[in-house]
C-alpha cells in the first residue's frame, strides 16, 4: 500500500515536470519571437492557426457564446490543453521514456507548422517555437532524471523490509537507525535536486515568458501614441438634426460609446501598428502601384461620416450593429491614385494580421456611397481593437467583406481570381446587408409592470434608409410607431410607441419598410451564408 501511495506521488511529481518544461519551451519561444520575429509566438499562431480551420458552426456559437470575449475564451481553453498536454507528456517522460520528449517534439512540430503557414511571416520565424522545443526537452529529460533517482532511493528501504522467500532464510530484523542513515541522505539529495532544478526552471520560465511576451505586445506604447496624436480638423462635419436621438429609457444611444461598440475579427491579440511606421500599398489591377504613409492620408483632407456598421454573425434581435461618427477619406479618391484598369470588379483588403475581405469594386468608386478609410471614431483616433490606425467603413454592406481593421493593402482585382478570408469557409462573397429592426425595451426576460409603458429600438437599411417601423402585440394588426430623424440613409433610426401594458403574457413583433417600399423580410435564415433574417418576436412577462 505505501508503495502505491508512493508511486502516485512521483506520478505527480512528474506531471509538474511537465508542466514547468511546458513553460519553458514557450517562455523561449517568446524570447527569441520578441527578437527575431515578433509574430511567431506558439500560442498566438495555434489560435490563430483554430481560429481559421474551426468550422462555421463552431464559430457562431462562439460569438453568440462568449460575444467580444471569444479571443479571451480560445485563450483560456488553449491554456488549459497546454498545462494537460504538459502534464500528460511528464508521465510520460517518467513511465516510458522517451515518449514525453516524443510528445514535447509534436507539440514543438505543430506550433512551427502554425507560425510558418501565418501570413506576412518572416524567413526566421520557424526559429522560436524550434529553440523552446529543444529547451523544453532538455528541462524535461533533466527533470524526469533526478525524479527517477528520487524514486528509487526511496523505495530502497521499503525493497529491503519485504520478507525473504524462501523460508528457511531467517527473518530481517529492523534495520536500525544507523542502517538508514545512507539511504536517507541519498533520498534527500535526490529530493533537493528535482525541486532546485525545478523551481529554477519554473521561476525563469514565468519571469522569461511573461515580460517577454509584455514587451513583444508593446500594447502601452501605441496606446500612448494613439492618445496623443492630433489629428487635423475635418474640411466637413455632420449636422445632427433636431429629433434624431429620442429620450426614452431602456433604448440603445444614437451613437455607440466605443468601448460599447461590437468587436468581431480572427485577431487573436490586438495588432499595436505605430502610424509613423504604417503603410498602405494600392495594387493589382492599378496603373501605377501606391504606397502611402499616414501622413499622406490625412494630407487629402478628413470628413466626417455618420455610418452604422452591421456584422454578418448578428442574429435577429442581436447586438452586433452599432452606429458611430468617422473621420476619414474616400476610398474611391485612394484608389484613383494607383488608376483602376477596366475588367477589375472586386478590391482584396488586407490587414496587417492577414486577414482578407472581397469588397465589390462598385461599392468603393460610387459617388453616392460614403466608403472611406478611417482614422478617428467618435471623436477619437480609432480604438487599438476597432482598427487603429486605419480600418475600412463601407456602408451597406456586411462587415466581412468591407470593414478591414488595420489595413494595410488594397488589391484592385476580380471576385474570379481571387478569394477573401471568409468565402471558403461557407459565406458569400458579396454580402449587401439585409435591412432589419430590433426590439431595445422591455428586455427579453425582464418582467415589467402593468400601465403605460414604452416599446422602443433601432432599425436600420444602410444606403437605402428607413420608412417606417411597425408593431404587433399578440399577433394583432401592424401599428405604425414614432421615428426619430434619420441622420442619412447609413444609418440606423431608433422608434418607440407607447403601450398599455396588461397583466400576463405577451408576443411583441416588430418590422421595418425601407423607403424602396421593400418589407423586411419574415422568414427566419440562418448567419450563413450571407446574414440572418427574420422579424423579432419577444416574450414580454407583464406583473
Amino acid at each position: 500500500m505505501a508503495d502505491r501511495r508512493s508511486g502516485k506521488r512521483f506520478i505527480a511529481w512528474a506531471a509538474l515536470a511537465g508542466l514547468i518544461s511546458g513553460a519553458v519551451f514557450l517562455a523561449v519561444a517568446e524570447l527569441f519571437a520578441l527578437l527575431v520575429a515578433r509574430a511567431a509566438s506558439p500560442v498566438l499562431a495555434v489560435g490563430g492557426f483554430v481560429i481559421d480551420i474551426v468550422p462555421q458552426p463552431f464559430k457562431e456559437f462562439a460569438i453568440a457564446t462568449f460575444g467580444e470575449y471569444d479571443k479571451i475564451a480560445l485563450l483560456a481553453g488553449l491554456g488549459l490543453a497546454v498545462v494537460i498536454a504538459s502534464a500528460i507528456a511528464g508521465i510520460l517522460q517518467l513511465v516510458r521514456a522517451p515518449l514525453g520528449v516524443i510528445a514535447l517534439g509534436i507539440a514543438g512540430v505543430l506550433s512551427t507548422a502554425a507560425i510558418v503557414t501565418r501570413a506576412g511571416v518572416t524567413p526566421l520565424a520557424f526559429l522560436p517555437p524550434v529553440l523552446g522545443t529543444v529547451a523544453g526537452t532538455v528541462i524535461l529529460v533533466l527533470l524526469i532524471r533526478r525524479l527517477r533517482r528520487w524514486r528509487e532511493a526511496a523505495l530502497a528501504p521499503a525493497a529491503a523490509k519485504k520478507p525473504a522467500v524462501d523460508p528457511s532464510t531467517p527473518p530481517i530484523t529492523k534495520p536500525s537507525p544507523t542502517d538508514l542513515a545512507p539511504a536517507d541522505t541519498k533520498v534527500g539529495v535526490s529530493r533537493r535536486g528535482f525541486f532546485g532544478l525545478a523551481a529554477i526552471a519554473g521561476i525563469s520560465a514565468v519571469v522569461v515568458g511573461v515580460a517577454s511576451r509584455a514587451v513583444s505586445m508593446t500594447v502601452s506604447s501605441v496606446e500612448s501614441i494613439r492618445k496623443a496624436l492630433k489629428l487635423p480638423t475635418p474640411n466637413s462635419t455632420v449636422t445632427i438634426p433636431d429629433g434624431a436621438e429620442l429620450d426614452v429609457p431602456g433604448i440603445s444611444p444614437l451613437f455607440t460609446p466605443n468601448e460599447d461598440f461590437y468587436r468581431v475579427d480572427t485577431a487573436l491579440t490586438v495588432p499595436t501598428i505605430d502610424p509613423d511606421t504604417w503603410r498602405l500599398v494600392i495594387d493589382g489591377m492599378v496603373d501605377e502601384r501606391v504606397e502611402m504613409s499616414f501622413q499622406d492620408l490625412l494630407d487629402m483632407g478628413l470628413d466626417e461620416y455618420v455610418i452604422t456598421l452591421t456584422c454578418v454573425s448578428n442574429e435577429v434581435g442581436g447586438e452586433l450593429v452599432g452606429n458611430a461618427k468617422w473621420l476619414g477619406v474616400p476610398i474611391r479618391d485612394v484608389l484613383a491614385k494607383a488608376g483602376v484598369k477596366s475588367g477589375a470588379d472586386m478590391v482584396l483588403s488586407r490587414s496587417v494580421d492577414g486577414y482578407t475581405a472581397s469588397t465589390p469594386l462598385a461599392s468603393l468608386t460610387d459617388d453616392n456611397l460614403d466608403a472611406i478609410l478611417a482614422v478617428a471614431m467618435n471623436g477619437e483616433p480609432l480604438p487599438l481593437e476597432h482598427g487603429f490606425p486605419v480600418r475600412m467603413v463601407v456602408p451597406g454592406l456586411y462587415g466581412y467583406v468591407s470593414a478591414t481593421k488595420w489595413l494595410t493593402e488594397l488589391k484592385v482585382t476580380t471576385f474570379a481570381d481571387d478569394e477573401a478570408y471568409w468565402t471558403p469557409r461557407g459565406y458569400s462573397a458579396e454580402a449587401p446587408i439585409k435591412f432589419s429592426s430590433r426590439v431595445d425595451t422591455p428586455k427579453l426576460g425582464e418582467a415589467v409592470e402593468a400601465g403605460r409603458i414604452p416599446i422602443a429600438g433601432v432599425a436600420w437599411a444602410q444606403s437605402v434608409g428607413i420608412d417606417r417601423v411597425e408593431v404587433s402585440i399578440d399577433n394583432g394588426e401592424w401599428t405604425p410607431v414614432t421615428l426619430s430623424k434619420a441622420i442619412n440613409d447609413d444609418t440606423w433610426v431608433q422608434w418607440f410607441m407607447e403601450w398599455d401594458a396588461t397583466p400576463g403574457t405577451h408576443y411583441v413583433a416588430v418590422r421595418a419598410i425601407n423607403k424602396n417600399g421593400d418589407t423586411q423580410i419574415e422568414e427566419r435564415a440562418p448567419i450563413a451564408p450571407n446574414g440572418s433574417s427574420g422579424w423579432q418576436r419577444s416574450l414580454v412577462r407583464v406583473n
